[in-house]
């Protein structure tokens, strides 16, 4: 399945792997003790949850836009449970599955399933549990990758020649900007980028669309909070840099817009016919380009589509924009 390369599951798996697998294989080659033989269990298991934590906590955070600042207490209390029960019951359950009594195994599963979720649960109720961080861009993933099997993979000393990829990427992460403007593909859904973070033009509705925006933002506000940052009306503009954008809701608002400049973006929830100087995105448009992100480059505003990311595909070549 080569599409789950670009997964967080695979991420995630692939880096806690070969970081234990690389940690270990140190400590038996230059015969490293994790203390006396009767600590070395519990001394492992903290390691290996220390280990992990560490190797998939960037891309956690690259895509789930939050650091878990408790991850090695939730392990510490959840592996345990997973090697001694859940896994040996898995096994037991595919053997009995052949006398039909699975059922024994799946029980005894369940019950150390229900610790794990009960440790999931209280571990995210705890204050400062989580804080959210900002999307990364597209390189600062391929940059970590390359950087960390680098030092972990390579032998000598060009092995430490990693770490230059490792603090780019950090680099990178640190300056990323999130778009000024945004616009649901429905053009029902506008958020802006305001001194208080991203203002949304609705408080109910396209929430998953809403949700997904304030998350890459690193921004924990509720959608109905994000409305509340919105100072415009359905046919006011919104100044973006030298130009202007306006997000026309509505019928009432499209039958009082009375035009628009050469430079300036109109986007409405509703047909908008005639033909203006400036862009305009409705429905029958935004149903070719999908998204929207606006920004400025160079003094001018810069619209991004879906489109030109996901490039020509044979599903949506019937979209194709004119």
């Amino acid at each position: 399945r080569p599409e789950t390369l670009l997964s967080p599951g695979f991420h995630m798996s692939f880096a806690a792997t070969t970081a234990l697998v690389a940690v270990f294989g140190g400590l038996r080659a230059y015969d490293l003790r994790l203390g006396p033989k009767w600590l070395q269990p519990v001394m492992a298991v903290v390691l290996s949850s220390l280990v992990a934590g560490l190797a998939t906590a960037p891309y956690g955070a690259a895509h789930f836009n939050q650091v878990a600042h408790y991850g090695l207490l939730a392990n510490l209390l959840s592996v345990p449970v997973m090697g001694i029960l859940v896994i040996p019951a898995a096994v037991l359950s595919a053997c009995l599955s052949l006398i039909g009594l699975d059922w024994i195994g799946i029980w005894a599963m369940g019950i150390g399933l229900d610790w794990i979720l009960g440790v999931a649960r209280w571990v995210a109720q705890l204050d400062g549990a989580t804080r959210p961080v900002v999307a990364p861009g597209p390189w600062v993933l391929p940059l970590f990758s390359i950087g960390f099997l680098q030092i972990i993979l390579w032998q000598g000393r060009f092995r430490w020649g990693g770490i230059a990829p490792v603090l780019l990427g950090f680099m990178m992460w640190f300056q990323a900007e999130r778009p000024m403007v945004l616009v649901a593909d429905s053009g029902a859904l506008v958020g802006v980028i305001t001194q208080e973070g991203r203002a949304l033009s609705r408080e109910r509705g396209q929430g998953f669309v809403a949700r997904n925006w304030l998350e890459n933002d690193g921004d924990t506000a509720a959608q109905a909070d994000a409305a509340q940052r919105w100072p415009w009306t359905s046919w006011s503009w919104m100044p973006l840099g030298p130009h202007k954008v306006m997000h026309i809701q509505g019928k009432r608002a499209a039958e009082q817009f009375r035009g628009c400049g050469g430079g300036d973006i109109v986007i409405s929830s509703t047909p908008l016919d005639g033909k203006w100087p400036c862009e305009v995105f409705d429905p029958r448009r935004l149903a070719a380009t999908g998204a929207l992100a606006i920004g400025l480059e160079a003094g001018k505003l810069k619209v991004v589509t879906a489109r030109q990311i996901s490039g020509a595909r044979l599903w949506n070549a019937a979209g194709k924009e004119d």
